[in-house]
């Protein structure tokens, strides 16, 4: 904790010293300033105004006009510059060239009349709508916002959906068969672990989010963690000038019903913006699952072919309120909280046949299994930002606290009977409790210098500190009484520190070429300590994660790109727990302390052609790969889900990407994924190993303009039978559809769909390893129907958003939630 301390220190003082500096010092400043009229000569707030340089029309900054048609830029370069001048409903006006420097330190533009546009509907406003999917950048940026069908969905339900996403039955995202995808929000990461994560996503619902950013590459800005990319949700922000807000409710019902609620408030003014949401949903959910099985002990076989139905009640509650003030024209400092308060309970009716051949029935097992849990999430986030000049040198601060509390408790209740029904052994009742705390506390400063408008310097640092407390508590119920089970019961503590630097250069090149290199370097110290088996384990590790990029435009209508990087993912925190955690009386799970990270190369080569159609082809190594893998146990005749290190896997993908304008009312996005993954490991289960599949996905999407206040959407995807570690996953596809209504001036929205049509998503995976025999089946509640309405109201003037980035959102993805 000292060494954090320390880093804090260096945060806090380096972070006043600067303000200070900032302050203090002196600098020839170059001021342009203006006024914007409308044709009756009145003051136009709000009027976008952009500053451009003469020579080559690049633009130097934008501001907008404030509530007496002012404007002014501070500029501390000289040079030849343009004006443009554009407001809805107004004919765009230009005003320039100008000179400024040492002579002319002092410009005032006499007064900007706009004319009314010549063409105009009355009173409506025409918006432009972004495609559903856009590529920029080196992302893939899904706008959910704009989907009918994303309408009251979860995260999770839109991200297996997502174009060359797929996820497992334990929720582990994957892109383009590359595993160990981290997923941020909101430009942070999250710092949970697989079932926390999935859980946080399944909680987190598709009305709050405004788009999905998938990034196969990273910059060596990001975080290293992730070696399959990062998948960046953004949510919802308003970007109005005035006091506004949205309102949305929606309901839905599949076998059972769904419901939730939302408000999202703002006000902003030129030195304030005071921002809040609260989102809430009530749901009860159901999963039907089959698991066939077969165990060998001294030449004989037992068979198990259980049947379980799951039901969950969830109650979850999500939050976020921020201010913003604005120090002046430079300098922001803002404050922000957020968190959640997730409450669910579940009941798990068993039915486990034992037999000594298959489909035999010697034994029958009733599973009764109730189970409660609180998942609680306090985050807090301070940010500062100073813009020192317009040429794009810029200096951001982020000071982040989380504390998470969660408590999980399942009591189990099994019943023994013949294949006649009669009782052959005594009721066993047993309960395990989870209580899990954890503290997060991040810093991290970032830094850009552009050296001319051709060549940029990003650099940065970061130091993060994580503590848990697992405290795993087992009872046996005997005699009425609860008792403690001490050789089931285990306490684990987990200390993590991880203090990272980054340096990354941006170059543009007269020829169309744009190049980019980075390097970051990360150093982690961690300690692992099972107070109950008395055994600790320390780690101490230095890595160097390299990251490069070139794009070149060939001509007008192609473009090649290539990009390398490397990176690493961390076990979950929970991971390395290694309590045993029970699903039921034969299928458990337990963490491995002794698992160690993954590193992984990645490389990929783009082509675009007419800035529409996209050819991805990448390759990824991936050294001691995380596997969840499923073992059997011939003695105890148990299915372990047991997280290790593999020696590797190797993935080399083939991608197209093309939208297509079918019609003027009908436009079609079809996304192709083809490729093969293999997991290899010289020794598992005393044997040789490797799991290789060629692996096909397609996302189809169809959107129609049925009339100029109805549209209506169609997706489809499909994924053919695919790798998992040590099983194979079967096909799983379906069809989704939705259609929407806008009224009130396009500030009311009332959507319809449809999810999974024709009820076909099924997750099925059988074992890849020979001496193993086990097939599951897992069915969740996927075909719903779901009608949401939306509502604006206030003020709609646009404002440039403002976006910040916490700097503990890696270690939150790594923490369950219970979403």
């Amino acid at each position: 904790m000292i060494t954090l301390h320390k880093h804090l220190f260096l945060f806090s003082f380096f972070l006043l010293s600067y303000m200070e500096v900032q302050a203090q010092t002196k600098t020839p400043v170059y001021q342009i300033k203006g006024k914007v009229l409308d044709e009756n000569q009145k003051e136009l707030i709000y009027a976008i105004v952009n500053l451009y340089q003469s020579k080559d029309s690049s633009l130097v900054t934008a501001t907008l006009t404030n509530e007496q048609g002012e404007f002014s830029f501070s500029k501390a370069l000289g040079g030849n510059y343009l004006i443009e001048v554009e407001s809805m409903g107004y004919q765009k006006r230009f005003h320039g060239p100008f000179l400024v420097d040492d002579k002319h330190q002092m410009i005032a533009i006499d007064n900007i009349v706009m004319e009314v546009a010549s063409k105009q509907l009355n009173t409506v406003s025409i918006l432009a709508k972004k495609p559903l999917i856009e590529r920029k950048n080196g992302k893939v940026i899904l706008n959910i916002a704009n989907s009918t069908i994303a309408s009251g969905n979860t995260a999770m339900e839109i991200l297996s959906k997502a174009p060359g996403v797929t996820a497992d039955n334990e929720g582990n995202l994957s892109l383009r068969g590359k595993a160990g995808v981290s997923i941020m929000i909101d430009g942070k990461l999250t710092y949970l672990s697989t079932a926390q994560l999935s859980n946080l996503l399944r909680a987190t619902s598709g009305n709050s989010i405004q788009n999905i950013e998938i990034i196969s590459n990273p910059s060596a800005k990001y975080d290293a963690a992730g070696t399959g990319g990062i998948i960046n949700i953004n949510l919802k922000k308003n970007s109005s000038y005035g006091t506004n807000g949205t309102l949305q409710i929606g309901g839905g019902y599949g076998n059972y019903y769904k419901s939730d609620v939302g408000i999202t408030l703002n006000h902003s003014s030129k030195k304030v913006n005071i921002f809040g949401n609260y989102n809430y949903a009530n749901s009860k959910d159901y999963e039907d699952l089959f698991v066939k099985r077969s165990t060998k002990a001294q030449e004989k076989l037992t068979y198990f072919d259980q049947e379980a139905k799951q039901t969950y009640f969830k109650r979850n509650n999500n939050y976020k309120a921020g201010l913003d003030y604005y120090l002046n024209d430079r300098q922001i400092i803002g404050f922000m909280a957020s968190g959640y308060l997730n409450n669910t309970k579940s009941t798990d009716q068993i039915l486990t046949k034992i037999g000594e051949r298959s489909g035999g029935i010697d034994s029958i097992v009733h599973g009764d299994n109730k189970g409660k849990s609180k998942y609680q999430n306090q985050s807090y986030n301070l940010n500062y930002k100073a813009v020192l000049d317009t040429s794009g040198q810029e200096f951001n601060a982020d000071l982040d606290y989380s504390r998470i509390r969660n408590a999980e408790q399942t009591v189990y209740q099994s019943q023994f009977v013949d294949a006649n029904g009669t009782a052959y052994k005594t009721p066993l009742i047993f309960r395990n409790a989870t209580p899990t705390k954890i503290n997060i506390l991040a810093a991290k400063i970032d830094y850009s210098y552009p050296f001319n408008n051709k060549l940029k310097l990003e650099t940065g640092i970061k130091s993060s500190y994580v503590n848990t407390d697992n405290d795993f508590q087992s009872a046996l119920l005997q005699d009425n009484n609860w008792s403690n089970d001490p050789t089931k019961s285990n306490r684990f503590t987990y200390k993590e520190y991880i203090n990272a630097a980054y340096a990354a250069f941006h170059k543009t090149f007269e020829e169309g070429t744009t190049m980019q290199v980075g390097l970051r370097t990360e150093l982690t110290h961690s300690e692992g300590n099972s107070i109950t088996l008395q055994n600790v384990l320390k780690r101490n590790y230095l890595d160097f994660f390299p990251n490069f990029s070139i794009s070149h435009n060939l001509s007008k209508d192609h473009d090649l790109g290539f990009s390398y990087s490397r990176r690493i993912e961390r076990p979950g925190y929970q991971a390395l727990n290694p309590f045993i955690y029970y699903a039921d009386l034969y299928t458990l799970s337990q963490g491995n302390p002794a698992l160690k990270p993954e590193y992984a190369n990645s490389f990929e080569l783009t082509y675009g052609y007419q800035k529409k159609t996209n050819f991805t082809l990448a390759f990824i190594k991936t050294k001691d790969v995380i596997a969840t893998t499923l073992l059997t146990d011939s003695i105890k005749k148990t299915l372990l889900l047991y997280e290790q290190n593999l020696a590797s896997r190797s993935t080399i993908s083939f991608n197209v990407n093309r939208p297509i304008a079918v019609t003027d009312w009908w436009n079609s996005n079809n996304d192709i994924t083809l490729y093969y993954s293999q997991f290899s490991s010289p020794e598992l289960m005393g044997a040789p190993f490797k799991n290789g599949k060629t692996t096909f996905i397609l996302n189809s999407t169809q959107t129609f303009q049925l009339h100029k206040t109805w549209n209506a959407e169609l997706a489809a995807n499909y994924t053919s039978e695919q790798a998992y570690g040590t099983y194979v996953a079967k096909p799983i596809y379906g069809i989704d559809l939705g259609i929407s209504k806008s009224f009130a001036a396009e500030r009311a929205n009332l959507k319809f769909a449809i999810n999974d049509v024709f009820n076909t998503r099924e997750i099925r995976i059988k074992s890849a390893i020979p001496l193993q025999d086990y097939q599951l089946s897992q069915k969740q509640e996927s075909r719903i129907f779901r009608l949401t309405f939306s509502y604006n109201f206030g003020s709609s003037v646009i404002k440039p958003a403002r976006a910040r980035s916490n700097s503990s959102e890696l270690e939150q993805n790594r923490v369950k939630t219970g979403n």
